[in-house]
């Protein structure tokens, strides 16, 4: 079972944290079923970049991203080259290590 290493993250997981993740599930899903609460303003459809994180490690062994999220990503900010969406980044066979960046461009949060 491949694991997921995020970076710490002064919000959503300050100590950092190494989780379990099932192969083909989306780096948000593992996340969340982990209690890191990355910020997902579309419930996980596409349509928004508040779930962006950079994969570190790993990166490659990801699906491509399709169009849509290319796009999607192109409004992100902090964008890099191994920006994903965490909704749509699915898990494959080797782990990986993740960072959730400091900002999103989500003007509202619900939880503040």
């Amino acid at each position: 079972m491949p694991q997921i290493v995020f970076l710490p993250h002064e919000v959503h997981c300050p100590e950092g944290r190494v989780v379990e993740a099932e192969t083909g599930e989306s780096i948000l899903e593992a996340a969340l079923r982990n209690d890191i609460e990355i910020e997902h303003a579309c419930e996980m459809s596409c349509a928004c970049t508040t779930c962006h994180v950079i994969v570190r490690d790993g990166f490659d062994s990801l699906e491509p991203s399709d169009e849509l999220e290319d796009d999607m990503l192109d409004k992100a900010w902090g964008l890099e080259p191994e920006s994903r969406l965490s909704c749509q980044a699915r898990v494959g066979t080797e782990d990986l290590v993740v960072e959730i960046p400091r900002y999103t461009i989500n003007q509202v949060s619900e939880k503040h």
